[in-house]
């Protein structure tokens, strides 16, 4: 019976994180929004200048897609400042905003450079990542680079954020995008 208590004690203290989330797909992209603003780097490094230079609109965009799944399985992250911080608002499919390439940005990778960007390997960190063409890039480039510390916490969220990579889905609500 000691026994008994003592596994039900301890699976109550583990964490339950059961995803069947499809890697970025809108699931996904929700628990990312959420891992980015648990995450102190990205809500402090890139709080200020970085989220700010977004055209007066009061956000900015960040969409993602795997390069194996097509431009239709791209995901959005809304970040907005909020007491000095980058803060993400939202997580999911592309809600119909239009991406601005002065301010926002679009990345996109094949599963196999996903996953070795997620695990921050060598040659698969921010600037190697960006400088092999593992990760295709569309934005302001020099922003980028002056924020490519917290750039590459962001690429590691990416491998920490549960996912299958064997479905493919589309996340597409419109084409505006």
């Amino acid at each position: 019976m000691k026994k008994i208590i003592m596994l039900a004690s301890l699976l109550t203290t583990l964490p339950l994180h059961i995803s069947a989330a499809t890697f970025m797909d809108a699931e996904w992209a929700a628990e990312a929004c959420e891992g980015w603003n648990a995450n102190e780097k990205l809500t402090t490094k890139l709080g200020g200048k970085w989220v700010e230079n977004n055209a007066d609109r009061g956000y900015k965009l960040v969409q993602m897609y795997r390069t194996d799944c097509g431009e239709e399985s791209k995901v959005q992250l809304t970040l907005e400042s909020k007491d000095g911080k980058a803060f993400c608002s939202y997580g999911g499919a592309p809600d119909g905003k239009a991406l601005n390439p002065k301010v926002d940005y679009v990345m996109h990778a094949t599963d196999k450079h996903w996953t070795c960007i997620g695990a921050g390997k060598f040659g698969c960190g921010a600037m190697g990542a960006m400088s092999t063409g593992k990760l295709k890039f569309t934005g302001p480039k020099m922003e980028a680079m002056g924020v490519m510390g917290p750039f590459g916490a962001f690429l590691r969220l990416t491998g920490q954020i549960e996912g299958e990579k064997s479905e493919c889905k589309s996340n597409s609500t419109n084409t505006d995008s």
